[in-house]
This record gives C-alpha cells, structure tokens and sequence, in this order.
C-alpha cells in the first residue's frame, strides 16, 4: 500500500533538518584584552574655574568580552596605576600623587568594573559599574561607542570603543584645593581590544 503523505512529507522534513543544521550558531562570547599601545585613559579639570587642565595614566590594563546577543555576558574591566599619572608637568604630577591629591603609596590603583551594560537605540553602550579610587568605591555609568572592528596585519581580530564617564572627586575623598581645582573631573577611556 502506497502512502502519499508520507512520500510528500518525507522531502520536506530532510530538507528542514539539513536547513537547521545549516543554521549559524549564536555567536559565542568573546573576550579581548586591552592593547596599551593603541589604548588611552585621559581625563580634564577645570582650573581657578578659567580653562581646563589634561592628563592621562600612562600605565593601564584591562579586558572586555563582548556579546551583543546577550549583553548579560558582556563586561569590562580597567585598572590604572595612579603612580603613572602625566599632565605634562612633573612638579604639579609629584603634587597630584601626594596626600593631598591621590595619595598613591596608600591607594596604588583605580578601577572600573562593569555590573551590567545595556544597548541604546542610537547604538551607545551605558555600562554600569563600580569605579574605586582614593580607597572609594561607588557605581558609576560609562557611556561608550564602538569605534570599529576588523584584522590587523598580522591576524589578530581588534574592536574598539571609545566613552566617557564624570564624576566629583569630593565624592571620592579628594577635595584639597577646591579654589584652584574643579569638582568635577571628566574621564575618557578610548579601549581597542585584542581577541584572544
């Protein structure tokens, strides 16, 4: 005895299985480290409230993993010498590491690390974490961008991202000087990641 349905059937349920096999896997998780040569961490004050003074941490690290099908995966992580601190002037950067300022014999580092991150319409990142510094540690929300992605020369696969975040240093313990020295500190943090 014939049996048509299942002749007719038969096609289409190899043709869906060959289809869903065929189907890309959800793109894992994937995790970069951060490139110091090709990253930078900045950041700007005012001064006497008239213009604004620049400096950066010349000594960095961190890492960052990606996952735009589930940003529930994703994170980032930053830590900074302070001791490295450069504002072009090493009389103000010996005053800055002092008691007054930083305090780095006390307080070595400053950290940031994510707790969630969710993705705007405009394609923005808002990156919730906890930032520590001057022995302070409090949440924080680290607006950043994706820069671009593609192969180096040498067939390491990079991302980057670039944002901001601000803050008021009293908030943070750090409040010598407030005539000559603004409250609020801006914080760029400029990342291209090396997939490992």
């Amino acid at each position: 005895m014939h049996h048509p349905v299942r002749r007719t059937l038969f096609p289409v349920l190899v043709f869906g299985l060959v289809a869903l096999l065929a189907w890309p896997a959800a793109a894992a998780p994937e995790r970069y480290d951060v490139d110091k040569g090709h990253s930078a961490l900045l950041f700007r004050v005012k001064h006497v409230d008239v213009g604004y003074t620049y400096g950066r941490f010349n000594d960095f690290s961190g890492s960052f993993v990606v996952d735009d099908a589930n940003l529930a995966n994703a994170q980032i992580e930053i830590t900074a010498k302070v001791e490295s601190i450069d504002s072009n002037d090493a009389k103000r950067d010996q005053h800055l590491k002092s008691p007054d300022f930083f305090n780095v014999a006390q307080f070595p580092t400053m950290t940031f690390k994510s707790t969630s991150i969710v993705k705007n319409a405009d394609g923005a990142y808002q990156v919730k974490g906890n930032f520590t510094l001057h022995g302070v540690t409090r949440p924080l929300t680290l607006t950043m961008r994706k820069t671009g992605e593609g192969d180096d020369p040498f067939g390491n696969h990079r991302i980057g991202f670039e944002g901001q975040l601000t803050f008021n240093r009293s908030d943070f313990g750090m409040d010598k000087m407030a005539q000559a020295v603004g409250e609020k500190v801006w914080v760029t943090v400029a990342v291209e990641g090396i997939r490992k």
